[in-house]
């Protein structure tokens, strides 16, 4: 039998986990003292009241090799497995993926586990996840699973358009000077995701804008080809998420079924509250 794990960093929702059988090692959240796994103990709105009501960002970190080693143990006990399939947030972003490398040297003379870097993040990194958990339902091999969620990687884009500068602001990442300058100017910054990282890719003026921009891109990217999967991502932007949706179908043909991904902590809270954007499988 072979397993499928991933971390809270590909942003499943617990029920789609649950759905393919996808075992989410959580990342670390700590604010001061408390510490918390990232959509165990605590939510995008649960961070976001805290990191408002305190006026900073809490620390993140990758799991342990410990906390795989106990997901690997675990999915080897309960569920018989023989072979382990793991897929880690981006080695460009995350200590993740050295963690769970070092964790499975501790089974390396036993079982078979193969750690992949994704060089992506939320769904980016989810849909490959599921592309290996749907070859293993089906009976493919270690190699045939492996192959699926490459192949799915290569026609994967996602995107992002900020809501405000100011958590960035909080984290260092842009001066409180750039950040004021953008709020006046009412700047929305795009990101994608590109080798591995979440890059700011472009900079437009107001809301509607940077969303009819995300469309363009989306646009762009599928071509004549057409969206074999595709998921709605936002942190705490439920109402704006489904309005994004609704420009987003007007003006591109979608999957008959398109999730309302939360980003989840992990990633969150680095690029904020009210973040709208997309992930999307093209099929050429």
């Amino acid at each position: 039998m072979i397993a499928i794990i991933t971390d809270s960093d590909s942003s499943l929702p617990h029920e789609l986990a649950k759905k393919f059988n996808i075992k989410q090692v959580p990342i670390t959240i700590q604010f001061g003292e408390d510490i918390y796994k990232s959509d165990i103990d605590i939510n995008d709105e649960q961070v976001f009241e805290r990191i408002d009501k305190e006026g900073k960002l809490p620390t993140t970190a990758a799991p342990s090799p410990g906390s795989f080693a106990a997901a690997f143990h675990e999915v080897f006990e309960k569920e018989k497995a023989d072979t382990i399939i793991c897929f880690c947030v981006s080695s460009e972003i995350s200590a993740t993926y050295s963690a769970a490398k070092l964790a499975a040297e501790e089974f390396s003379k036993k079982k078979r586990i193969e750690v992949v870097d994704t060089r992506s993040l939320t769904m980016g990194q989810g849909y490959m996840a599921i592309a290996a958990a749907e070859a293993v339902q089906e009976g493919a091999s270690v190699e045939k699973a492996l192959e699926s969620a490459y192949a799915i990687r290569e026609k994967t884009h996602v995107y992002g358009a900020l809501a405000t500068l100011k958590y960035l602001s909080m984290s260092g990442r842009v001066s409180h000077l750039t950040a004021g300058m953008a709020g006046i100017l009412n700047i929305k910054p795009i990101l994608a995701v590109q080798n591995g990282k979440l890059d700011l890719i472009e900079k437009v003026r107001t809301r509607r804008k940077s969303w009819a921009r995300v469309i363009d891109l989306v646009k762009q990217d599928v071509g004549s080809g057409r969206i074999e999967r595709l998921s709605f991502l936002h942190v705490t932007a439920a109402k704006e998420v489904q309005e994004f949706k609704q420009l987003l179908q007007a003006s591109v043909q979608c999957p008959k079924e398109t999730p309302f991904i939360q980003l989840t902590p992990g990633l969150s809270v680095h690029t904020g509250a009210g973040l709208v954007g997309v992930a999307f499988v093209v099929e050429p």
